[in-house]
């Protein structure tokens, strides 16, 4: 038992992992409403193809449902992290350095924080709370 986790370490991540899916699902269901052909021009400043625009799609509506699952929570979440990643690059690059005008803090704070819990789900896994019973290294 020198490996078991800590008493409430699954139900922990179960908690990342659906609050990490539900935030981005709202951002996926935006985007099948008004597309994402916006994202090309961005991609296209920076010598990127357009067609990585598509992978929002991939980042915020297929992998929240695997998070939701519990189904290749490591994949899902390295997708969701070098898609917000992307994001800050693509738009929110100017407010890197900057303070919130709106009552302070990190301009981008909240994308920050996304990619953060994206992150520590991508290293930890998403814990033994999934629909299903499959294991592995991706889970």
């Amino acid at each position: 038992m020198l490996n078991a986790a800590p008493k409430g370490t699954d139900l922990g991540l179960l908690v990342l992992r659906l609050a990490l899916a539900v935030i981005l699902l709202f951002h996926g269901v935006a985007k099948l409403q008004h597309g994402v052909a916006w994202i090309q021009q961005p991609l296209a400043a920076l010598g990127l193809p357009g067609a990585l625009a598509y992978g929002a799609y991939l980042a915020e509506i297929v992998a929240p449902v695997l998070l939701i699952a519990g189904a290749w929570t490591r994949l899902a979440s390295a997708v969701i992290a070098i898609d917000l990643t992307m994001a800050i690059v693509l738009v929110l690059r100017p407010r890197l350095l900057t303070v919130n005008p709106m009552g302070g803090g990190w301009a981008i704070e909240l994308e920050a924080l996304i990619v953060a819990v994206a992150l520590a789900l991508c290293l930890m896994g998403g814990g033994r709370y999934r629909i299903g019973s499959g294991s592995g290294a991706w889970s």
